[in-house]
């Protein structure tokens, strides 16, 4: 079996602007930035990559909440439909207990030992006699089940109060995270703003050569030594995602989407192992507890890869020290570098 050299640290400070470096300590924060009338490119390019990776934290924290919340929904309907149809056949026992009722009532008010001396047959007297009785244990028993449906109703009933009221608080917490969000997705377009024209595309210009650089390494002949990589044999599964994934180079990044227009980091995974027939949680660091657990030395092009301490960004390694993943707000699903960012371990699914 081929061997990996573990890849050397990167030289460089990034490879790309928007990428998450937030690893390292930033001096400036947004209200320095804010106070400051000139920024310089490498303080606004900083700030905006610390900006876009705590979003992106967030970003996770309020997928998951709203798989949860999709989960709690589905559990109160499919409760509150349990109870509609329990509360349909209540009402029919209670109605058949009522209809033998009223019968009773209406032929019982001759007393039993008379009717028995007057009836001009007593065999058939006794007879229906022995079936009033029947019908009578009968209407007992279905007392009893309409005392346990009812207590089964109220206990669902109940239980559904509770649910929707999880549920409620749960949806609050998705509108604080989605300010959160957009808050800082707007400060960094902010400091963005500050940024001459000539600067602004020239940092987009950087972004873009170092985006095809990677799309060029990860379309090389995988059997090469690239760099510091071998690269392994993947599973099937794993390719065939990669292969769903890298169809969608070019579209858009945005938070909380799974497809198939556009993306955010852990909404590609799902998407496109979904693509191979594997279901993936929806967060990247639910994502991070499938498969079997690969160092950087053992990698192979369609394993899942995850980054940042927290696991709040995942791609799909490409081959040839490559991802692919969706990045941040304002950019698309791009190849990049596997060390732009501070790689933690990849698992392998399929």
């Amino acid at each position: 079996m081929a061997s990996h050299r573990r890849p050397k640290s990167p030289s460089r400070a990034r490879v790309t602007i928007f990428g998450a470096t937030a690893a390292a300590t930033v001096a400036l924060t947004s209200q320095s930035a804010q106070a400051d009338p000139d920024p310089t490119v490498d303080e606004v390019r900083e700030e905006v990559d610390r900006l876009y990776e705590e979003a992106e934290a967030v970003t996770e924290e309020y997928n998951g909440a709203q798989e949860q919340a999709d989960q709690l929904q589905a559990e109160v309907e499919e409760l509150q439909e349990s109870a509609a149809r329990g509360q349909e056949e209540l009402n029919e026992l209670r109605a058949s207990v009522g209809a033998v009722a009223s019968a009773q009532y209406r032929n019982g008010g001759i007393d039993p030992s008379l009717q028995l001396f007057l009836s001009a047959d007593p065999d058939a007297y006794l007879d229906q006699a022995s079936t009033l009785d029947q019908v009578s244990g009968k209407q007992a028993e279905t007392l009893r089940l309409i005392e346990d449906r009812q207590r089964g109703l109220d206990q669902q009933r109940q239980e559904a109060t509770d649910k929707l009221a999880e549920l409620e608080e749960l949806r609050a917490r998705l509108d604080e995270q989605k300010e959160t969000i957009q808050g800082k997705l707007n400060e960094a377009q902010s400091l963005l703003n500050q940024l001459t024209a000539e600067e602004q595309a020239r940092l987009e210009a950087e972004e873009a050569a170092a985006a095809e650089r990677a799309a060029e390494a990860a379309r090389a002949d995988r059997s090469d030594v690239r760099g510091d990589f071998v690269d392994l044999p993947g599973s099937s599964r794993g390719e065939a995602a990669l292969s769903a994934a890298a169809s969608k180079l070019g579209s858009p990044y945005v938070w909380g989407a799974t497809g198939p227009s556009a993306f955010d980091c852990s909404g590609l995974t799902s998407w496109a192992f979904s693509q191979a027939g594997v279901s993936l949680p929806r967060t990247s660091q639910a994502q991070a507890g499938v498969g079997t657990r690969v160092g950087m030395n053992e990698l192979a092009p369609g394993d899942l890869v995850f980054f940042y301490s927290d696991l709040h960004h995942v791609g799909i390694y490409a081959g040839n020290g490559q991802i692919i993943h969706a990045p941040r707000p304002g950019s698309s699903v791009e190849y990049l570098s596997i060390n732009a960012m501070p790689f933690q371990f990849g698992t392998r699914v399929g």
